[in-house]
């Protein structure tokens, strides 16, 4: 393998390694935001986007180059030179290769973006759990202060009805002294 299809294939397995430790699922996501709230990514963040679409067009220059090494190595003219030995066997070597690069460049591309997705969902769910959780405390805090009017609520009504019983006693006896 070239120096470059060889960089692309590390480049896959990492992916591969990255996209596994992101699934796995005791590592919560208030945890992945956690560390994607460090300090170096709070620095990366802004070029984030910008090797994000460069690792992308990379690897889809690598695919499109595969993809016409597939092409040519597809057609039958290069297997009509029958006066070198061996011909035969060496375009299917070479188609061969052809193949692997376009495989190790598509499935890199498609890694790369489901990468990328599960990152932003992963920080989407973190974000959600907190507002979750700060919307829950919001509503006990409520809850604990409509239970808090309802006893005042209450004791008002207590008082009031006391008021009253109080107010028509107190009626009966001056009616009663008239």
């Amino acid at each position: 393998m070239t120096l470059q299809w060889t960089a692309v294939a590390f480049f896959l397995y990492a992916e591969i390694v990255a996209n596994v430790i992101l699934c796995i699922p005791f590592i919560s996501a208030k945890r992945w935001r956690r560390f994607f709230s460090w300090g170096i990514w709070n620095w990366l963040s802004p070029y984030w986007n910008k090797c994000f679409f460069t690792m992308a067009m990379v690897l889809l220059v690598l695919f499109l180059d595969a993809a016409r090494e597939v092409q040519k190595y597809s057609r039958p003219e290069p297997l009509m030179d029958a006066r070198v030995p061996n011909a035969y066997d060496h375009v299917h070597m070479k188609l061969f290769r052809a193949q692997r690069n376009l495989y190790i460049s598509g499935f890199s591309i498609f890694l790369w973006l489901i990468m990328s997705r599960v990152v932003t969902l992963l920080n989407q769910v973190a974000v959600s759990a907190e507002n979750g959780a700060a919307l829950q405390a919001q509503m006990d805090n409520m809850t604990n202060v409509v239970k808090q009017h309802e006893e005042d609520n209450e004791r008002l009504r207590q008082v009031s009805s006391a008021n009253i019983q109080q107010s028509k006693y107190m009626f009966h006896l001056a009616v009663g002294h008239l």
